[in-house]
């Protein structure tokens, strides 16, 4: 697999990120220009409509279904990286760190988590700062 760092470690999916969402602003526009278009014959209007409300329901739907897939995988992350500093510490992960923090150093290998994990809460550091400060970075290849 292709190796991560902090500048290559986000993932798009061409064919939906870009091909798909594209597509979706595509329908949008030509729905709005469709709908401005029906404003002259106020007795189509309908048809204006409709290809507009078919393409608020697109954007919705791609913007959710990335939305519930990510919440999820985050739930997910949270749960492997507690049990992780529990098995490494026999402790649980101090809740007072937030998930972006905790998702953040999922990154970090076993030497460098547990302190991390302190010195993210004890400097309140972002998940940007925590993925920066990983010194050798632990590849995730299954984020979708």
């Amino acid at each position: 697999m292709k190796q991560q760092s902090y500048s290559s470690h986000s993932r798009y999916v061409p064919g939906f990120h870009f091909i798909t969402g594209g597509l979706i602003i595509a329908v949008l526009v030509l729905s709005i220009i469709n709908l401005v278009q029906q404003f002259c014959n106020p007795g189509m209007l309908y048809t204006g409509v409709m290809p507009l409300l078919v393409a608020v329901i697109l954007v919705l739907l791609f913007w959710y279904s990335r939305t519930f897939a990510v919440k999820v995988q985050d739930r997910a992350i949270h749960t492997e990286e507690s049990l992780r500093h529990y098995t490494m510490t026999q402790k649980p992960l101090d809740n007072r760190l937030t998930r972006s923090q905790v998702i953040a150093l999922r990154f970090a290998p076993d030497e460098e988590f547990v302190e991390l994990a302190s010195r993210a809460l004890a400097e309140n550091m972002s998940g940007n700062d925590i993925k920066k400060a990983i010194k050798q970075w632990r590849a995730d290849h299954h984020r979708a």
